[in-house]
């Protein structure tokens, strides 16, 4: 009998063993998952209300079971209580309150408990095997891995990782690649989530940093950080283009990132499946950086619109479809590259538009200020553009424009002001007909314009206003950009939605300045309460004088 019982104490430690070892877990662990499993087994066999414990020493092998009861004056649970008297034939020190250990013989496990048990061991190891996968892969985002194609389900590709499985989507693998089961590939971790399932490896093959990493791997002036990738833009598996800084001057960063005989970059190309990569030098400036970005096109003139973070090109006739490229592709990568919205136009479009500004503009201040055609043309090829600037502008400034003196710029500044004036009454009008409440014009930082705009957007009270977000306010809306083929930065006409007063361009303080002003009334209807209370005291005071 000792013998079977030692052979029983060493099949458990050499499954314990084998179990951690295969896995890749703790023993610890494992050895609890089995006590879990013999404790739910014993509570099938005396009762599931009993409170047992099981413990199974990771040593010896060696296997305790208890009962745990509670020692009390009179008995009413029978399963986890025990009264004083009993309770001292098991502990002679026994007293009132105390939770002593009831010894139980080891249980003999029924095939049903055994099939009970080996499912409690194997979640709770499934669990720890996760939790191990999840600790070994979350610090990894951004690594480069390398692993065997499993299996491709719905287009997805699983990717064995020797100790998990990654996932490449389908809309993170280079278009037209073939993925074969067996065959080892490479991928960057974008990033690793802990869901129900166990922890999921997102991998990508077409993200721009996963071209990065290869470079860093081909380019040891890269990996040193004598040459930083300043920026990255990818049509995965079509073309890309990378913008490369030295931050040594005797170091060639578009050189050393071609190698001798174009060895460097031709070996990131074969990774990626034969995309062309145009390695551009990076600048600080946005205008060069431009240029640059959008070779093998020349440049004739770049316009920078910080605010709108918009960038407006100039290229000869001659150029136009090769700054654009081949759907658009050229100047897509180029707008990704910078950040920034790039509209392309040609040298005549360009004369165009600003002869069509020109034309407005003068138009407008002739009709506003009721002035004559050459003065109001003066004042645009000066660089005034709107009223406000004419009315708010130092006189002194205004008076030093050739061919102008004090006595016409202070006219001027007057026919301005009342232009002004006479646009405010026409807003004003037009937003009380829209049924816009007087209260809104006197929060801060809005005039009669802004409330016409509110009005059209079905804001006509203060709680309509309050109820909004500062970005439903002011958030910029993103300019409409030319687009010559239907797909360059396609993306930006589906968020084109700015905020209500986005055109203004104010800025976030004032948005919130604007919103906790209109909110202001909900927090004014509870001061008459708090009021009262010194009314109160007075009059306490005047009754007791008064005696």
């Amino acid at each position: 009998m000792a013998s079977a019982i030692s052979a029983n104490r060493a099949e458990l430690l050499a499954i314990a063993n084998a179990v951690a070892s295969e896995k890749m877990i703790d023993k610890t662990i494992v050895i609890e998952a089995m006590e879990e499993a013999i404790q739910k087994s014993a509570r099938n066999r005396y009762g599931a209300e009993n409170d047992i414990r099981a413990k199974l020493d990771p040593r010896t092998g060696d296997l305790r079971l208890w009962r745990v009861v509670e020692v009390v004056e009179e008995v009413e649970d029978y399963f986890k209580q025990v009264d004083l008297k009993q309770a001292q034939k098991l502990d002679k020190n026994a007293t009132l309150g105390d939770f002593i250990v009831d010894p139980l013989p080891p249980v003999d496990l029924g095939r049903i408990d055994a099939q009970s048990a080996k499912q409690v061991i194997f979640q709770k190891v499934r669990d720890a095997e996760r939790d191990r996968q999840y600790e070994e892969f979350k610090d990894r985002a951004g690594e480069i891995i390398t692993g065997v194609i499993k299996s491709v389900e719905f287009g997805h590709v699983i990717v064995n990782l020797g100790r998990a499985e990654g996932v490449i989507r389908r809309d993170q693998q280079i278009p037209r690649e073939a993925a074969r089961v067996g065959e080892r590939v490479r991928a960057i971790v974008l990033r690793v989530e802990r869901q129900n399932r166990g922890p999921q490896i997102f991998l990508s093959r077409a993200h721009p940093d996963f071209m990065k990493k290869l470079f860093a791997q081909e380019v040891p002036e890269i990996y040193d950080g004598i040459i930083e990738i300043k920026a990255a833009a990818r049509d995965p598996g079509s073309r890309a283009k990378i913008g490369v800084i030295s931050h040594d001057h005797s170091i060639d960063p578009v050189g050393a990132c071609v190698g001798m005989k174009g060895s460097r970059v031709q070996a990131v190309v074969q990774e990626l499946q034969g995309e062309k990569i145009d390695i551009i030098p990076w600048s600080e400036d946005t205008a060069t950086f431009v240029v640059n970005a959008l070779q093998p096109a020349t440049v004739s003139r770049v316009v920078i619109d910080e605010e709108e973070s918009r960038i407006e090109v100039v290229v000869p006739d001659d150029q136009l479809s090769l700054a654009i490229g081949r759907r658009g592709q050229n100047v897509r990568l180029a707008s990704q590259l910078t950040g920034s919205q790039i509209d392309i136009m040609t040298e005549a479009e360009a004369s165009e538009k600003r002869q069509k500004e020109f034309t407005e503009r003068s138009k407008m201040f002739e009709e506003e200020l009721d002035v004559d055609e050459t003065l109001s043309q003066l004042l645009v090829a000066e660089g005034f553009t709107e009223l406000e600037e004419v009315a708010y502008i130092e006189l002194g400034e205004l008076a030093g424009i050739e061919g102008f003196d004090e006595e016409l710029a202070e006219e001027l500044q007057s026919r301005a002001h009342e232009a002004l004036e006479r646009r405010e009454d026409a807003y004003r009008e037009q937003r009380r007909a829209l049924g816009v409440e007087d209260d809104l014009a006197t929060l801060p930082h809005l005039n009669e314009g802004m409330l016409v705009v509110l009005g059209k957007a079905g804001i006509k009270t203060l709680d309509d206003l309050a109820d909004l977000a500062t970005d439903e306010l002011i958030a910029k809306k993103r300019s409409e950009q030319r687009r010559r083929d239907g797909s360059v930065n396609r993306r930006a006409r589906d968020e084109d939605k700015g905020g209500v007063l986005g055109e203004y361009g104010l800025s976030e303080e004032q948005g919130n300045e604007i919103i906790m002003a209109a909110r202001a009334h909900w927090f004014d209807e509870e001061e008459p309460v708090a009021e009262e209370a010194p009314a109160a005291t007075e009059e306490a005071a005047d009754a007791e004088s008064s005696q």
